[in-house]
């Protein structure tokens, strides 16, 4: 019977992948039981006419070793990671209420919208693109060719009010017919909440709408709708 640096390191391959610490080191330490106990098999039944090697099983202790380390390190990096997660939230609480700026949909409740648009160099026209929720074209709208704040007032096709609900805006850049670039479309909303998700810390704006933090541009303080 042998044991082998690829069994101890199949053993352990799971428990490096977790982040529990507790149950980390539990794991830990009922690995090292059963590889000692698979070690003394191992010498018990070895051939008397040709005895294994003391260095094998130095190499296989070093191995085991070895592996456990990693284990604690990577336990220690999540726990770094949690706390550094933390932090940054915390430090985003002070972003709630205040207006992001960012190229997330718009929650559409009756009143404007203000766009910020971006034209690209050398385009003479400008399309506001709107899909609702599901992906479905619901209007398009010749918009100025400027960088200045734009006010949607949320129309279909047809120039009738949309419904409220969330639309995705994107801004076709054109020369003549021919179009140059299609780029979203930023606009501001207010921070409700602050999450913590396994892809990072995100904000809720208005509506429910999510948006990752490093997906924001810009920050301001709310202003006067009347």
């Amino acid at each position: 019977m042998t044991v082998t640096a690829a069994t101890l390191a199949t053993s352990s391959a799971s428990t490096a992948g977790q982040t529990s610490p507790p149950g980390n080191t539990s794991k830990i330490t009922s690995d090292f039981d059963t590889f000692l106990r698979m070690l003394t098999v191992q010498m018990q039944n070895q051939d008397p006419l040709n005895p294994i090697d003391s260095a094998d099983y130095a190499v296989q202790l070093a191995t085991f070793s070895g592996v456990e380390q990693q284990v604690r390190t990577n336990q220690l990096l999540a726990d770094m990671q949690s706390r550094f997660q933390e932090m940054g939230m915390a430090e985003m609480a002070g972003w709630i209420g205040q207006e992001a700026r960012s190229a997330a949909p718009v929650h559409l409740d009756g009143a404007p919208a203000t766009l910020l648009p971006s034209p690209a160099a050398g385009a003479d026209r400008a399309v506001l693109v709107v899909r609702d929720s599901r992906g479905a074209l619901v209007a398009r709208e010749e918009i100025p060719v400027s960088t200045d704040p734009y006010q949607w007032l949320g129309a279909d096709a047809a120039g009738n009010p949309l419904p409220p609900g969330t639309y995705a805006l994107s801004l076709e850049s054109l020369q003549g017919d021919t179009v140059l670039n299609t780029s979203p479309v930023e606009h501001y909303a207010r921070v409700v909440e602050v999450r913590s998700t396994p892809q990072g810390t995100s904000l809720i704006l208005d509506g429910g709408v999510e948006v990752a933090s490093s997906a924001v541009t810009a920050l301001r303080q709310p202003q006067d709708q009347s």
